[in-house]
C-alpha cells in the first residue's frame, strides 16, 4: 500500500502537482524535495504571495496541506529513503553544446536524479517519469536503477525498482484545474502492479474511464506528439493573421469560423505573438532530433517549421512596430504590457516578449514593462541572459513600473504581449492624454475594443485585422 510519496523537482510541474496529490489523497504524506535550499524557503514562506510560481488557487491549496500531509524539504536522501513512489519532475532543457546540441533535451538532472534515487532507496521503489521528456529516456533510468540494486549500506539488501512513465498535460494558468479535472491521465509501463497502484492514487478523485495505460514508450511519445499538435495549431493561426493583414480579412472572425468546424474545434486558435513556455519548443525540438535520428528527414523538417512560423512571427511583429514609428526608435519611449509568456502565470519561459523587447533595444528605444506578476529581476535576467555587453548597453534604456498610467506618461507606442484581464479594462481615453503624439497602440493579442480606441486619436494596430490599419 502507498503511504509516502517524493517528488524530485519544486518547480512549475512539481508543486501544484504534489499538492493536488496531497489535497485529494489525506490519507498519503508527500514531500516535495529540490537541491535549491531558496526555492524550497519560498514553497515554505508563510506569506503566500511569494509562493515561487502564480498559479490560481494555488496558495489555497498550499494553506489546507503544508506541514499536514504535504511537505516542502532539501533533504533528498530522508524523503527518497521513505518513499514508495518517487516521481521525477526536474528541467530538461535543451543542449547547448556536444551531440544533438540545439534540438536534444539535456538529461542531466535527470540522470542524477536517478543516481540518487539508486543510492538511497531502500526496498521496492516505484519511479515515475514527471518530466517532459525524450523518448526512451525510461530505459537510461532503468539501466541506471538495475545496475544499482544492492544496499550501499548493507549489502545483503537487494532494493528493486519499477519504472513508469506519468507525463503531466497542464496549462499554466489552468495548471489546478488541468490536474483536478483531467482529460485524461496516461501511465505507461509494463509492470502491472505498479500501474495499478499509481492508478488507484489517481482514483481518489479522477473517474476510472479517463485513466489510460499504455507501454513506455507509446506515454512517452504521446506528451511529445500532443504538445507538438498543439504548438502546430498555434502556428497555423498566426500565419493567417499576416493573410489576414494583408486582404482585409478579421483573425477573430476567422478564427471562429474555423473553430465552429467540429472536426477542428476552437481551442488553441487565440492569434498571438508565437508560443512561449517551458514545453513547446523543446518537445517539438526533441521530436525534430529524434527524426534526424531515425533518418526521417521529411518529417524532421515538417515539425521543424512550426518553430521557424514561431520566430517569423515575432520578428514581422518587431519589423512592424519599427515601421509605424517611422522606422526609428531612437529616444522613443515604448511601453511593454506584459512579460509572461500567457496570461495567470509568473513563467517567462521561451516567451514571444523576450526576443521582441530585445529586438526593440537593439533598435535604440527606451523601454518601461509592466507585468502583474512577473519581477523586475526576471524581466532582466531573461533579457540579459548573463550578457554582460548587453547588460551595459541596455540597462540605461529599461525602466519599471507597476501603474499603467504613470507608465504611459511620454509613451509613443504600447504594446500588448500578454493577454492579462486588467489590460482590458484600460481607459483608452486617458492613456491617449498622456502619451506623446502620433502615438500608438500595437496589440498583438486581439484584446482591446475596437470602439474604445475609435473614439481616442490614438493610432492603432491589431494582429490580424486590416481593418484600423
Amino acid at each position: 500500500m502507498i503511504k509516502n510519496i517524493c517528488c524530485i523537482g519544486a518547480g512549475f510541474v512539481g508543486g501544484p502537482t504534489m499538492t493536488v496529490f496531497a489535497d485529494r489523497c489525506p490519507h498519503l504524506n508527500v514531500t516535495v524535495v529540490d537541491i535549491n535550499e531558496k526555492k524550497i524557503n519560498l514553497w515554505n514562506s508563510n506569506n503566500l504571495d511569494n509562493l515561487p510560481i502564480f498559479e490560481p488557487g494555488l496558495a489555497e491549496i498550499i494553506r489546507r496541506t503544508r506541514n499536514i500531509n504535504l511537505f516542502f524539504s532539501t533533504n533528498i536522501e530522508e524523503a527518497i529513503k521513505q518513499a514508495d513512489i518517487v516521481f521525477i519532475s526536474v528541467n530538461t532543457p535543451i543542449k547547448t553544446s556536444g551531440i544533438g546540441a540545439g534540438e536534444a533535451s539535456d538529461l542531466k538532472w535527470v540522470e542524477s536524479s536517478a543516481r540518487t534515487i539508486a543510492e538511497f532507496a531502500e526496498g521496492h521503489t516505484i519511479v515515475v517519469e514527471k518530466s517532459t521528456l525524450p523518448v526512451r529516456t525510461a530505459q537510461v533510468i532503468k539501466e541506471i536503477l538495475d545496475n544499482n540494486q544492492i544496499n550501499k549500506k548493507n549489502i545483503n539488501k537487494v532494493n528493486t525498482f519499477s519504472i513508469l512513465s506519468n507525463p503531466e498535460f497542464l496549462a499554466e494558468g489552468t495548471a489546478l484545474n488541468d490536474l483536478e479535472n483531467p482529460d485524461r491521465v496516461l501511465i505507461g509501463g509494463s509492470d502491472e502492479l505498479s500501474i495499478n497502484a499509481l492508478k488507484d492514487l489517481y482514483l481518489n478523485w479522477v473517474p476510472i474511464e479517463k485513466i489510460i495505460t499504455t507501454s513506455l514508450w507509446s506515454s512517452e511519445l504521446s506528451k511529445l506528439t500532443a504538445n507538438a499538435f498543439l504548438a502546430q495549431r498555434i502556428s497555423s493561426i498566426n500565419s493567417i493573421t499576416a493573410v489576414c493583414e494583408v486582404t482585409g480579412g478579421n483573425i477573430k472572425q476567422v478564427s471562429k469560423a474555423v473553430g465552429l468546424d467540429s472536426r477542428i474545434g476552437d481551442k488553441f486558435l487565440n492569434p498571438g505573438p508565437g508560443f512561449g513556455g517551458s514545453c513547446f519548443k523543446k518537445d517539438i525540438l526533441n521530436l525534430v532530433y529524434l527524426c534526424k535520428y531515425f533518418n526521417l528527414p521529411v518529417v524532421a523538417n515538417y515539425w521543424d517549421q512550426v518553430i521557424k512560423l514561431n520566430e517569423w512571427q515575432k520578428e514581422r511583429i518587431y519589423k512592424k512596430i519599427v515601421e509605424k514609428l517611422f522606422g526609428n526608435l531612437s529616444e522613443k519611449r515604448i511601453l511593454i504590457l506584459g512579460f509572461a509568456f500567457k496570461a495567470n502565470t509568473n513563467d517567462t519561459r521561451e516567451s514571444a516578449a523576450i526576443q521582441i523587447s530585445k529586438d526593440l533595444l537593439n533598435e535604440g528605444a527606451s523601454l518601461v514593462f509592466y507585468d502583474p506578476k512577473v519581477t523586475k529581476k526576471q524581466i532582466l535576467d531573461d533579457l540579459y541572459q548573463i550578457d554582460e555587453i548587453k547588460k551595459n548597453s541596455f540597462s540605461k534604456n529599461i525602466s519599471f513600473s507597476n501603474d499603467v498610467y504613470n507608465a504611459a506618461k511620454g509613451s509613443d507606442a504600447i504594446i500588448i504581449l500578454t493577454e492579462w484581464a486588467e489590460f482590458k479594462r484600460i481607459d483608452w481615453a486617458m492613456i491617449s492624454t498622456l502619451m506623446r503624439s502620433p502615438s500608438w497602440i500595437f496589440d498583438t493579442r486581439d484584446i482591446v475594443n475596437d470602439n474604445d480606441i475609435k473614439k481616442t486619436s490614438l493610432n492603432y494596430w491589431k494582429l490580424g485585422n486590416a481593418q484600423l490599419d
